[in-house]
């Protein structure tokens, strides 16, 4: 069962689909929240977190999904936000799936720049009990930069915005991006990690997984696993490569829950 949903952040509001395991068990509490990345939205190119939250729910996850601001059916101009709003529209989803669930047991899903915006969230906040990262963005002003084109974004010292598939980024989106380094704050998280990546990816490089998963193995506390899906690209939309994501990512959080 999917429940749609509107949530104030500030003057904007945030679409949210909640999908509930069709039988009523839940398990262990846990709620899993997908963050997607650089203007997505919860639905996913090629359906990529619709069919996600369709297999997490039949094994007993509940899923919540929105869209940041600007983006999907959400208020607001995304390109005029930073990256500290991406953080603290995932705080607002946190605390409101928390209330709804009675639940302090957060699992945070991010792919792409959703996938730096999971781990910069989960160290700031000791709810957020495991993280798994899809096709991670490993340096936020670097990495968008080369997506969006270097020189376009060299061009907003000139002008105010650079269009980007019909969205207008502007200049404070990219130097926001400046100011975060997920892996530099690995080292902060204590729960448990999974990264996945394909090696096929042309947008975001996959060597960032073995940088992260090194990083999160100098750590004391929480565990870390991390696995290639082979000529995977960025958004996974073949059916053998998101078989793959999914079911390592399904056999993960069960083997997680036991």
């Amino acid at each position: 069962m999917t429940v749609h949903q509107r949530l104030m952040w500030k003057k904007e509001e945030l679409a949210l689909s909640i999908d509930y395991p069709v039988n009523g068990i839940k398990k262990n509490g846990h709620v899993v929240l997908i963050c997607h990345g650089l203007i997505g939205s919860r639905i996913g190119v090629d359906r990529l977190f619709v069919k996600s939250a369709s297999e997490l729910v039949k094994n007993g996850y509940t899923v919540y999904r929105f869209d940041y601001a600007g983006c999907g059916e959400s208020t607001g101009e995304y390109g005029r936000f930073g990256l500290c709003d991406l953080i603290a529209q995932t705080k607002t989803l946190i605390d409101y799936a928390c209330r709804q669930e009675e639940t302090d047991k957060i699992i945070l899903l991010g792919h792409s720049l959703g996938g730096a915006v999971t781990l910069l969230q989960a160290n700031r906040d000791d709810r957020v009990k495991k993280l798994i990262q899809w096709a991670a963005v490993g340096s936020p002003y670097k990495d968008l930069a080369n997506i969006v084109g270097n020189s376009e974004v060299e061009s907003l010292k000139d002008y105010e915005t650079v269009d980007f598939y019909g969205y207008p980024l502007s200049e404070y989106f990219f130097q926001s991006m400046k100011e975060y380094h997920p892996l530099k704050e690995c080292a902060s998280f204590k729960g448990d990690v999974l990264i996945l990546h394909g090696n096929g990816d042309s947008d975001i490089p996959h060597d960032y997984l073995f940088e992260y998963k090194h990083k999160y193995e100098q750590r004391t506390v929480g565990s870390v696993e991390a696995f290639i899906v082979e000529q995977g690209e960025h958004t996974f939309s073949s059916s053998a490569h998101y078989k793959e994501l999914i079911g390592k990512t399904v056999n993960w959080l069960n083997k997680q829950m036991l």
